[in-house]
């Protein structure tokens, strides 16, 4: 496919409402703390939007074939777009109607979701793809990137509501560009019958078991501490170190700089050495980080953590989808990938949830360093436990390539 059409069918919308989502990394920890509840709900509020994803992701997956690509992205932005809108407009409502509607965000995050990651797996060649979806995550970073500070410094000038109506607005305009630039048209996915394209999800389930057990428990631990940090460098800044939301924003802004500048070479290693020589060293460098969170007495010492932390995450930008991607069976890509999306998204739901509760029983300190240890188990599974899945480079002889994923190949003997 064009490198063109992907900018305008994927690129272009995921940069507008990653940008949105941005705006509320970090005001929406800060928001939630406004409605005088412990760390506990925070954590709550926090994961609410990735909670609504989570149940959302196999519906998702098994509507995909039948609804299409255009369908499945309108309805997504569009959900996101109401929502959180209504986040910032002064109708009242109390904590439950935050959560309520974080919820409400999370379910069209899922439609919108996995309908991009489906259309890049189906539409890329598995030799192109680690560069594609690094591109595609190193697009939601750089809203992460700008978002932050902006979203602080709005906050700052026009309130903690204020974040939630531009990040509507933007989520608005990614639904506009769904609706004029996508042609309506059925899902590849949609030629094959549905109960043939679970029958293949469930061969693929049953004959290659082990490894996929062992890649879903490395993306539940990734995804823990990618999301997981969401909430603990905000709740750090401002509950032990007095900084303001303008200042956590910049904090945040600084470690996504870094992440962003990583997600070029991300694509290159992954496509030219393998994933897992990204994924590893992403994961391990984050749990350094993190760790650094509870050592910091001021605001360049969390600024340094911060920096550590997105170094990390930028090193493995688009490792988790891309091995999803891989792992898909021909015919049944978003079905498989709404599980695999599932399995990730419990992870992401658990980050937020493991700090907030770790902190109420040991201390913020605490909860940081258990979510570091989280980011050294996801380096390890990986390392060990995860096959790789990139194509295998020509024999040394000059033989054929074998181009056969590893999840097809015949397992070698031994561990």
């Amino acid at each position: 496919m064009p490198r063109s059409r992907l900018v305008l069918l994927v690129y272009l919308p995921t940069a507008l409402l990653a940008f949105g989502q941005g705006l509320l990394l970090a005001i929406l920890p800060l928001h939630a703390a406004r409605f005088g509840v412990s760390y506990t709900w925070v954590s709550l509020a926090v994961s609410a939007a990735a909670l609504g994803t989570l149940i959302t992701d196999v519906p998702a997956g098994a509507l995909l074939g039948r609804i299409g690509l255009r369908r499945a992205m309108t309805i997504g932005a569009g959900t996101v777009a109401v929502t959180t809108f209504a986040l910032g407009m002064p109708l009242g409502g109390g904590f439950a109607t935050l959560v309520a509607l974080r919820l409400a965000a999370g379910i069209g995050t899922a439609l919108w979701g996995l309908s991009r990651h489906a259309f890049i797996a189906e539409a890329v060649p598995p030799s192109e793809r680690g560069r594609a979806i690094s591109v595609f995550g190193g697009i939601n970073r750089i809203g992460v990137f700008g978002g932050p500070a902006i979203g602080g410094l709005v906050a700052g000038a026009f309130g903690l509501r204020a974040p939630f109506l531009l990040s509507g607005l933007m989520a608005g305009a990614a639904f506009a560009l769904a609706v004029v630039a996508i042609r309506p048209g059925p899902s590849a996915a949609a030629a094959m019958p549905a109960a043939t394209r679970w029958r293949v999800v469930g061969q693929l389930l049953r004959t290659n078991g082990r490894d996929l057990t062992a890649a879903s428990v490395a993306q539940t631990f990734a995804q823990m501490i990618r999301a997981g940090r969401q909430l603990i460098v905000p709740l750090y800044g401002a509950d032990r170190l007095g900084l303001g939301p303008a200042e956590v924003g910049l904090v945040m802004t600084a470690g996504a700089l870094l992440d962003v500048s990583m997600f070029i070479p991300a694509g290159l290693v992954m496509d030219r050495f393998g994933r897992k020589v990204a994924a590893v060293p992403s994961f391990a460098v984050m749990a350094v980080g993190v760790a650094m969170v509870p050592l910091a007495t001021g605001y360049l010492g969390l600024l340094a953590a911060s920096a550590v932390i997105g170094f990390g995450n930028g090193m493995g930008s688009g490792t988790m989808m891309t091995l999803g991607a891989d792992l898909a069976p021909r015919g049944a890509t978003g079905e498989f990938l709404g599980l695999w999306r599932l399995v990730g998204d419990s992870g992401a739901v658990a980050g937020p949830l493991v700090v907030g509760v770790m902190a109420e029983a040991i201390g913020l300190n605490g909860s940081a360093f258990a979510l570091g240890a989280v980011g050294i188990l996801a380096a390890l599974t990986i390392a060990f436990l995860v096959q790789e899945t990139r194509l295998t480079p020509a024999a040394a002889d000059g033989g054929t390539p074998d181009r056969t994923p590893a999840r097809d190949r015949p397992r070698a003997a031994g561990p």
